[in-house]
């Protein structure tokens, strides 16, 4: 028998911190995971008119126990007189995972609420695109609307806000467009809300963005030597110095992903849903392209699985990708829950 089979048969066997690192990262990986595949299959149920649930991770518990045994003895009737013996391990893992439906109050105000601009707008400073958000969580700009969650030809929206949402892209990686949060005076100590939100369209003496500049800020109707206006929410024509955003909440946002779905037309003729939209103007694509199949797929970013078909997203598809990854942002970003997330515990008996 070997002396470092002795030893760690004999305690020096760490088991907590060799499993630590590689642990965390699985359940890391596994939650997001989950929370991806949760989306998905709420994306689809509202496509079929479906009941979307939502749970959360709450707490995750690893037990690890780790039994050791040791024998030795020695065979009777043999010479010379020989040792026997022989050595055991076995580590044994019962994971408890705890999740918590999200319903009454916390339903309403995370999923029924819409986004804030003020908390929607810096996204796009922090380096989210702007077109892509807007596409997203935003159902009109001033008179002008977005593709919405009806489908057909109802829900395909204005040709004039895709074309707006590409200005706007092209003036945010051209460092053009800002954005300004305005704080009322704190009070006893609290962070102050944010009472205003601009909107900012800087100058350029680029010929090309030079032209985008002033289509956009006649567009907002600003004047033309003014570099900023108000974002306020709400829809329909604004006042000047305004821009009236009509935001989204998470299930519109969810509803609108859902009837870009193209789904198969025997679905459609039996009454199960309604067509798909009709997007017109500069982007036709769907924002999220979901494919849906009878077998189920390989090489995908997520899937999930609904009434005898797969839905899926490939993974080789970036601009889907980065889409939904932006829409897990704004799940997050909706709820009110002081839960700080679940919560990990991974004791260990060795």
């Amino acid at each position: 028998m070997s002396l470092c089979a002795l030893l760690s048969l004999g305690g020096c066997y760490h088991l907590g911190p060799q499993n630590l690192r590689q642990d965390g990262n699985d359940y890391s990986r596994a939650v997001s995971d989950s929370g991806k595949q949760q989306t998905l299959l709420n994306v689809v149920r509202l496509r079929y008119a479906d009941t979307p649930s939502f749970l959360d991770t709450t707490q995750l518990i690893a037990g690890y126990q780790l039994q050791r045994g040791f024998n030795i003895g020695v065979t009777s009737g043999a010479i010379p007189v020989r040792p026997t013996g022989g050595t055991s391990m076995q580590l044994q893992e019962s994971p408890t995972f705890t999740f918590q439906p999200v319903s009454g109050d916390a339903y309403a105000q995370s999923f029924l609420r819409p986004l804030p601009p003020g908390s929607l707008l810096p996204l796009a400073m922090g380096g989210l695109p702007i077109d892509v958000l807007f596409r997203l969580a935003v159902q009109s700009v001033n008179a002008i609307n977005n593709a919405g969650a009806i489908g057909g030809d109802v829900g395909k929206g204005s040709p004039e806000f895709f074309q707006l949402i590409h200005d706007l892209r092209l003036l945010q990686i051209a460092g053009l467009l800002g954005i300004q949060l305005e704080h009322s005076p704190e009070v006893t100590g609290k962070r102050p809300p944010i009472d205003r939100v601009f909107l900012t369209i800087s100058s350029t003496k680029d010929p090309y963005l030079s032209d985008i500049v002033y289509e956009t800020r006649h567009f907002f109707d600003m004047p033309q030597n003014d570099n900023r206006v108000e974002v306020i929410y709400g829809a329909g024509e604004a006042a000047p110095g305004q821009i009236h955003l009509l935001t989204r909440t998470i299930l519109g946002v969810l509803g609108q992903i859902a009837y870009q779905i193209n789904i198969p037309q025997d679905d459609i003729a039996s009454g199960e849903t309604l067509p798909s939209i009709i997007l017109v103007g500069r982007e036709t694509k769907p924002i999220v392209t979901i494919l849906v199949g009878n077998q189920k797929p390989d090489n995908t970013f997520v899937d999930t699985f609904y009434d005898d078909k797969y839905f899926w997203i490939q993974k080789n598809d970036y601009d889907s990708k980065l889409a939904f990854t932006m829409l897990q942002i704004l799940l997050e970003l909706s709820k009110t829950s002081s839960n700080p997330g679940a919560v990990v515990t991974i004791p260990v008996n060795g």
